[in-house]
């Protein structure tokens, strides 16, 4: 960034130590250290800050084109849209889920959930011991 050979910074720690004296010099280092340290700090924290602000608008970009496509796609083929009186081809499955997140919310059909076993009764039914199938929790 600065481009400082190892000539000039030779000379910088010359004139550091003839200005400050060897006694002062490492509080001298500390302190600048200390500053440094705050500066690249402040650096990263404005840096993650402009790469989270770009990354938000590349999102808003994304989706304003995702929108415009849908749109254009919604427009050439009308017969699949969620408007029934839009479908002229009467589409005997009726208009399709509003959303993926309503078609994954929809209860299952009844015949599709599996039956669970009978629950064991009498000397089986021990409190005590863990179901065969049951997994065990670790110790």
């Amino acid at each position: 960034m600065f481009d400082v050979g190892a000539s000039e910074l030779l000379l910088i720690v010359i004139v550091a130590i003839v200005v400050i004296g060897p006694k002062d010099m490492p509080v001298a280092l500390r302190t600048a250290g200390r500053w440094i340290g705050k500066m690249r700090r402040i650096s990263g924290h404005f840096r993650s800050g402009l790469e989270a602000m770009i990354r938000e608008a590349e999102m808003e970009e994304m989706e304003r084109k995702w929108r415009e496509q849908n749109e254009a796609i919604m427009k050439a083929h009308p017969e699949h849209g969620a408007d029934p009186a839009a479908n002229p081809a009467g589409n005997p499955e009726g208009p399709p889920a509003a959303s993926a997140e309503a078609a994954l919310m929809a209860p299952l059909p009844a015949a599709s959930v599996p039956a669970l076993p009978p629950a064991p009764q009498g000397a089986e039914a021990d409190p005590q011991l863990p179901l065969p199938d049951a997994p065990t929790a670790p110790r």
